[in-house]
């Protein structure tokens, strides 16, 4: 699995209006690692980051998760 704001060679999977309100993390994993993820995904839960939006193709899996940033800096908002 790989994390990272925008990876070499693949598009953003989001949309870039959301850059400028949300401090984002994309995923890639395959659909197999995904599914063993199920306990470090509920921790993203528990410290607020939000599962914005999942896409996939054959090879891997696209995940987008997402915190506000006035959540995140929250004396600024």
């Amino acid at each position: 699995m790989t994390s990272s704001r925008s990876s070499v060679g693949h598009p953003k999977p989001y949309p870039d209006e959301w850059e400028s309100v949300a401090e984002l993390r994309v995923f890639r994993a395959t659909a197999g690692e995904w599914d063993k993820l199920i306990t470090w995904r509920a921790d993203m839960t528990r410290r607020g980051w939000r599962l914005l939006k999942v896409n996939s193709d054959e090879h891997e899996l696209v995940a987008v998760f997402g915190k506000t940033k006035a959540t995140l800096n929250p004396a600024h908002s």
